[in-house]
């Protein structure tokens, strides 16, 4: 009988181990995914399930509910509450889309817009696109896609509702400054292939380099187009960066090493710590000797105002034109496990004598007004270029 009692209270003991073990592991392993992974442990995010479930319990249309939108729409209004129109969430086809934009071809209408003070603006429209046959210019603001308000919406949410398939219209409600009132301009899309630049060695022994953008393409053509003045008779250069939206940085480090000394500073990134890191020149500066000016206009932004403020900067290059966009801010793109993503502001651009870009742009050196007739900017350009 007692061997029995024994046996029994050893084998109930057992299980309690078990069972403990059981709870403990359990308990262990929800704390360090659910704690750890899921809920950082500085953040009390309560009251967010307390609004997901009165909604799951209450909504009239509990039907209608979709969990994955709710989601998307969470982190969109987390990432909006930054107050930076650069930081966005991308869901998976955003995502896919952004990812076929830097390569350089897609359809839709051909310009790169922004948020400006809340309105969604044309930074530039690209040359040899829909957008620049219809008309739109650098610092048009765009009031309604298609009789929609562009009223609190995102570039991303903006350029879904513009792009689409060639042949379609899209219909935009424009305003400029000129104008009394805004019009709607009609745009067939089309595929868009991003030319990269266009070089024209003059008469007068200028040569007229206009760069569109900072592509991965860019750096090549970049090339070929300096190789061209070095063995022709040019004497001068007139690199022009109107509408120039920007592009890759290292494009614009490439190119900058053409017209500076190695190691002179191209670029400041400043982070949000106070760190710093120096963006230098590495090239072979064959264009250094060449008299050169800068055009710079209300759509140049980003890697375009970086190489035109560092060549000012560092050589005192005068910049002929309009005060530049003020775009100076650098975005990492994270991926996320459903294949959506963040872009992130993670830095600032400062030039190399720490003039900050965002926001504030580019003074020209030499500020002209671009006619409706004519191109008076360049005239101006070839006008100094030709004193120097």
């Amino acid at each position: 009988m007692v061997k029995n009692l024994k046996q029994n209270f050893v084998f109930f003991f057992l299980v309690l181990i078990i069972l403990a073990s059981f709870a403990l592991g359990t308990w262990f392993g929800k704390s360090q995914v659910v704690c750890e992974v899921c809920q950082p442990s500085h953040v009390n995010l309560s009251l967010f399930w307390e609004a997901w479930e009165m909604l799951e319990e209450k909504y009239v249309d509990k039907e209608s509910l979709d969990v994955q939108g709710m989601i998307y729409g969470a982190i969109s209004g987390m990432v909006k509450s930054l107050d930076d129109p650069y930081t966005v969430f991308l869901p998976p086809q955003d995502t896919k889309r952004f990812i076929e934009d830097i390569k350089g071809s897609f359809e839709g209408v051909g310009m790169e817009i922004d948020i400006r003070a809340g309105q969604l603006q044309v930074v530039a429209p690209l040359e040899g696109t829909p957008a620049k046959e219809a008309g739109l210019k650098a610092g048009d603001k765009i009031l309604a896609v298609d009789e929609k308000s562009t009223f609190d919406m995102t570039i991303y949410e903006a350029v879904n509702l513009i792009r689409g398939p060639r042949g379609t219209e899209v219909i935009l409600t424009i305003t400029r400054e000129e104008w009394e009132e805004a019009r709607d301009i009609t745009i067939v899309r089309g595929i868009i292939e991003i030319p990269s630049l266009t070089l024209d060695i003059r008469e007068d022994k200028i040569a007229h380099l206009r760069l569109f953008n900072f592509s991965e393409k860019a750096a090549y053509d970049f090339r070929e187009a300096a190789i061209s003045i070095l063995e022709s008779d040019a004497e001068g250069i007139i690199l022009d960066l109107r509408n120039n939206p920007g592009g890759y940085l290292e494009v614009a480090q490439d190119i900058a090493g053409w017209f500076l000394a190695k190691d002179q500073i191209v670029a400041i990134e400043e982070f949000g710590g106070g760190e710093r890191e120096l963006y230098k020149a590495r090239g072979n500066a064959k264009l250094t000797s060449y008299s050169l000016v800068v055009l710079i206009n209300e759509g140049s932004a980003s890697g375009s105002e970086i190489l035109a403020g560092c060549l000012r900067d560092n050589r005192g290059i005068k910049l002929i034109g309009k005060r530049s966009f003020g775009k100076g801010t650098v975005q990492q793109l994270e991926k996320l496990s459903d294949g959506s993503s963040l872009k992130i502001t993670i830095a600032k651009w400062l030039t190399p004598e720490e003039n900050l870009i965002t926001g504030q742009g580019l003074e020209p050196d030499v500020e002209v007004e671009a006619l409706e007739e004519g191109d008076s900017q360049l005239d101006k350009a070839i006008e100094i270029l030709n004193n120097l």
